[in-house]
């Protein structure tokens, strides 16, 4: 069941993920293929609709090149 409704913490943590996709001239499609996961889930994560596991964010992490931390990096 995706939660409709996002919290702070985790609209950053989508829109960190946005912005490093989009930094790596990567589509959705691009790197949940990257990460061998769904396209639709990469979609409810960058909306901040989906509590995403820690195997998840590392293989997105792995996928953008980047050390997970940077995607759980706050300002």
């Amino acid at each position: 069941m995706v939660n409709k409704k996002s919290s702070p913490l985790r609209k950053e943590f989508a829109e960190n993920i946005r912005k490093f996709r989009m930094r790596s001239g990567l589509t959705q499609e691009q790197l949940a293929g990257e990460a061998k996961l769904h396209r639709t889930y990469i979609g409810t994560v960058e909306r901040g609709e989906q509590n995403i596991s820690i195997d998840n964010i590392y293989k997105i992490a792995k996928a953008l090149k980047i050390p997970a931390k940077e995607l759980l990096t706050t300002s």
